[in-house]
């Protein structure tokens, strides 16, 4: 069930069936998904669960893979709880590019920590986003959680 680079004009498909996790964000791979920071964030710490199965519909993946996306999606709840102590999650999925779906041919869910009165002023006038951190040191921050986690 793991096809690494069903679709090589994926993002995700392609980032999957590359070995550089450090250049592609993946911060953990599972035996049906992987977990991937987003590139473009909406607050550090964003990041995303898909599966290795190329899929726009959640009811096409198999059965595994729509648990594992929910294992894995409690764990990043506890990571980024433990790494950035946030007021809140947004925990969610955008099927199709009506309902929002920037990479619609391609399930993924979203995790991001949320913080009150978080609202990004630049975002909203500018379609700029500040992010307080460099990816690379999300990167570092979260996969050492992940790894002390899974100890």
């Amino acid at each position: 069930m793991k096809a690494k680079g069903e679709n090589l004009g994926c993002i995700f498909c392609n980032a999957a069936a590359r070995d550089d996790d450090s250049n592609t964000l993946i911060l953990l791979r599972a035996q049906f998904c992987f977990l991937i920071l987003n590139r473009y964030p909406y607050t550090s710490g964003h990041l995303m669960i898909a599966p290795y199965q190329h899929s726009s519909r959640l009811t096409e993946i198999a059965e595994e893979a729509a648990l594992e996306m929910m294992r894995m999606a409690r764990l990043s709840e506890t990571a980024i709880e433990n790494t950035y102590w946030p007021d809140g999650l947004n925990i969610g999925m955008n099927l199709g590019e009506a309902a929002g779906a920037g990479i619609a041919q391609h399930i993924h869910l979203h995790v991001l920590p949320r913080w009150k009165a978080d609202a990004n002023f630049m975002s909203t006038v500018g379609n700029t986003r500040i992010i307080p951190e460099a990816l690379e040191e999300t990167y570092s921050k979260l996969q050492r959680e992940l790894n002390r986690l899974a100890a």
